[in-house]
């Protein structure tokens, strides 16, 4: 019981710096930066304290922290200049001046904290429950997870490259793009698929399930797809692309 509560702390330590910042800031779109550190954080910290560097924690560390660090990279350099985020900009809208630091540290960053905590599970109980032997479910995992990485990886440097030279009301309709509307969520969450099966070899693996069914139930019904297909909803250029387009699991797009 003590280690997940080590990782409490830890994580609300990390948020409360994540939380005076964006307030020096006056940008709460930090937390998004922030997002994949904090798995990268967790990662180490369990890796380091309980697995005895045994094999299978070694290579779910490994998988976290690539992901972590390429998306803590990609969304700080996309943001990077650009002022806060329009969902962030909404909400402070919404909120107004009455407790706006409180709404913003409940329903933003703890809120946050709490997803991530949750679907982080997984590798938690790898760490927790070292393994030195490899066995078929850790390599199906990680053959899913690298599928996953690759599909948002992609994605997300497609989509970077034609940001440079897009014109107004423009969007990208190749690439992963041609399969469907949201590739980068796509492969976010089966990468966490990928991470799940490779702790299902653990004691207690199955309970941990709700790892991925939480980031996927995010990315495609609460945060991720929802918004931004609201963002594009007056896009008439969109609105055409979305009729053939698969908005979330890649399929042939329709004639």
């Amino acid at each position: 019981m003590m280690p997940y509560i080590y990782i409490g702390i830890l994580l609300f330590a990390y948020y409360i710096v994540l939380f005076v910042l964006g307030q020096m800031k006056k940008d709460n779109s930090i937390v998004d930066i922030g997002w994949g550190f904090g798995f990268v954080l967790v990662a180490w910290f369990t890796y380091v304290f309980y697995s005895d560097f045994t094999l299978v924690p070694s290579l779910t560390t490994l998988l976290v922290s690539i992901w972590g660090i390429r998306l803590t990279y990609h969304i700080g350099s996309r943001n990077k200049g650009k002022g806060e985020d329009f969902r962030y900009e909404n909400m402070r809208q919404k909120w107004g001046n009455k407790l706006v630091l409180l709404k913003s540290f409940v329903k933003v960053y703890l809120l946050q904290l709490v997803l991530l905590y949750i679907i982080a599970l997984a590798f938690i109980n790898v760490n927790l429950n070292p393994r030195d032997k490899l066995q078929a479910l850790d390599l199906i995992g990680a053959s899913i997870w690298i599928f996953g990485f690759l599909f948002e990886a992609i994605s997300d440097a497609q989509l970077k490259q034609f940001i440079k030279t897009k014109k107004k009301g423009e969007i990208y309709t190749s690439g992963l793009y041609k399969y469907t509307r949201h590739p980068n969520y796509f492969g976010e969450a089966t990468l966490w698929w990928g991470i799940f099966l490779i702790n299902l070899s653990s004691p207690n693996g199955w309970w941990m399930i709700i790892s991925p069914i939480t980031i996927t139930i995010l990315v495609r019904f609460v945060s991720g797809v929802p918004l931004l297909e609201k963002h594009y909803e007056d896009n008439p250029a969109f609105q055409a692309y979305a009729k053939k387009t698969s908005i979330f699991i890649p399929m042939p797009p329709k004639k």
